[in-house]
């Protein structure tokens, strides 16, 4: 799950780095300089470049185990080192990777078996090639496929996207050694068994539990491999310094094509991200809140290098339902009736971010218009609170929102919101920070009451919101959602082929789930760049894909 801890409730919004520039709005670290201090540059900034080389932002990633990661930050640099079977191009197209063609009901791939199984036989690429130069085989792809789901391996995101599979759930819950569903036929053909029909399996295989893995490394340096992994992707780690940069050099043998861009640098210390940009250390930047008026001025020169384009992408406050106050579905409404978030976009945010009208961004296939996300009304929020269980604002056990972070302030979004619960609802909210992989953690424990947290779409379908985050049973599920209506529905939209029937199905659940608020939306994403001349082909895909290879740099 592509999750991201979004700042939008913090002074800035959203600071997951995507490949050198920022999903959703901002870097965090963007105007953290002290008024009028010299900026600082780093030692990997003053470094000369080499011939061609793309210079970015970046961040230390939590994991680079394509089986354990759940975060963009780490699929960000993951997409660019591994692959699959499947993978998704700069249009969000279907196509293949390291499987030779997409199987379907007309070439053979795809067959429909007398019980109601259905099975995907992929054949392999000749020429696909591990980092290390070894040729990939069936073998390889079902060993990966096994260790995501081994329990042992400790994903917790393997069984929600690889369960359709038969077998895998037997597995991933310790009843079985292997996958029954996956045959290797020979070293270049491997079949893949689902249980049922399901129109976005094949979708599902382009995140990174799907990735193949080198067994041989990674059973001969269980600990460290990750450090320089040999993946099959379009770029090869080459250096890793903890806190100071991130080096990728080209796969020349990637079986889609050479990049262009034979280098690429992530910097990852601390201090402004738009004055590193214009000192000519990185070719990308996001930009802030706080600049972004200047940086919309037509007589501001960095003007003609400002890219801008929806993300599917959601902000929003989670509420654990089986945790006191927010067991009363009163109460979740009522919390959210009494957060004006038109008016935190236009003043806070400037206009820039669009406000969420449900939990489905418009630009995913099969939108079906807004799903009435609850609205500003703090009359009806305080009525709501009155009739619920709690009878009242007096009665209120005490309330913390969880987001990720470590600074001792509060930013002014987040003020903002809890000002609001203060004044339309008299509940006083505290605040709790924890670093990014701690808070990652405890919202799958469910340890928290209320959180903040961000969603990128792993690919664009519906199924990937309203399935993922709230059929009661799935792992993704850390609001603890449960309506045997919403479950119902979920699971017929599974095995619909007819897509305008399936995409209605999850506009249905999506309203139920908006009134019974498990989730307070807050805002869709948009992303606000800047791009150097010199940098060409460089995209902004509206979900984390592989991107870098499209990219190149004029000498």
């Amino acid at each position: 799950m592509n999750r991201l801890v979004l700042g939008i409730l913090g002074v800035v919004a959203a600071l997951v780095i995507a490949i050198g520039a920022v999903f959703i709005l901002i870097i965090a670290r963007d105007g953290d300089e002290e008024e009028g201090a010299e900026p600082q540059r780093t030692e990997e900034a003053e470094e000369p470049r080499q011939a061609g080389e793309l210079r970015l932002s970046g961040a230390d990633p939590i994991t680079l185990d394509p089986a354990l990661a759940t975060d963009a930050a780490s699929a960000a640099y993951i997409v660019e080192i591994f692959g699959g079977l499947v993978t998704l191009d700069r249009d969000l197209n279907l196509v293949p990777d390291l499987a030779a063609e997409i199987p379907t009901r007309e070439n053979g791939g795809v067959v429909d078996n007398p019980d109601g199984t259905v099975t995907y036989t992929f054949h392999l690429r000749p020429d696909a090639l591990f980092h290390d130069r070894r040729p990939v085989i069936a073998d390889d792809v079902k060993y990966s496929l096994e260790r995501a789901v081994d329990p042992r391996t400790g994903s917790v995101v393997a069984e929600t996207y690889l369960r359709d599979i038969e077998g895998a759930r037997d597995m991933a819950r310790g009843r079985a050694d292997e996958i029954s569903g996956i045959e290797v036929v020979d070293d270049l053909t491997l079949s893949i068994t689902i249980d049922s029909p399901n129109a976005v399996f094949l979708y599902k295989l382009t995140y990174p539990t799907a990735f193949v893995v080198d067994q041989r490394q990674v059973e001969s340096n269980p600990r460290n491999w990750t450090r320089k992994p040999y993946g099959t992707g379009p770029y090869k780690m080459k250096e890793w310094r903890l806190g100071q940069r991130i080096t990728l050099e080209a796969n020349e043998d990637y079986h889609l094509g050479a990049p262009q861009v034979k280098t690429v640098r992530f910097l990852l210390a601390g201090g402004s991200i738009l004055t590193m940009y214009e000192n000519d250390d990185i070719d990308v930047a996001g930009v802030s809140v706080d600049d972004i008026e200047r940086i919309l001025d037509p007589s501001d020169p960095l003007n003609l290098e400002y890219v801008s384009g929806d993300e599917l992408a959601i902000d929003y406050i989670g509420l654990n339902v089986n945790v006191p106050p927010f067991d009363d579905p009163k109460v979740r409404q009522a919390f959210a009736h009494a957060i004006d978030r038109e008016k935190i976009a236009e003043v806070i945010l400037k206009g820039v971010i669009p406000v969420a009208d449900g939990l489905v961004p418009a630009g995913v296939p099969g939108y079906q218009g807004p799903s009435h996300a609850l609205e500003f009304d703090p009359e009806k929020a305080r009525q709501l609170l009155a009739e619920s269980t709690y009878e009242g604002p007096e009665n209120m056990p005490t309330i913390t929102l969880a987001e990720s972070g470590g600074g001792a302030t509060v930013g002014p979004t987040s003020e903002a919101i809890i000002e609001m619960w203060r004044e339309n609802l008299g509940v006083e909210v505290e605040m709790q920070q924890a670093e990014a992989a701690t808070f990652f953690s405890d919202i799958d424990q469910g340890r928290y009451q209320m959180f903040h947290l961000g969603w990128i779409m792993d690919y664009p379908d519906p199924e990937n919101v309203v399935d993922l985050l709230f059929y009661s049973t799935s792992r993704q599920n850390n609001s603890r959602y449960s309506n045997p209506e919403v479950d119902a529905l979920l699971e017929q939209a599974r095995g619909e082929l007819d897509q305008q029937r399936r995409f209605e199905l999850y506009s249905q659940a999506e309203q139920i789930i908006i009134d019974d608020t498990p989730w307070i939306p807050l805002f869709f994403s948009r992303s606000h760049d800047l791009v150097k001349p010199y940098v060409k082909g460089y995209i902004f895909p509206p979900i984390v894909i592989p991107r870098l290879r499209y990219a190149s740099v004029e000498q």
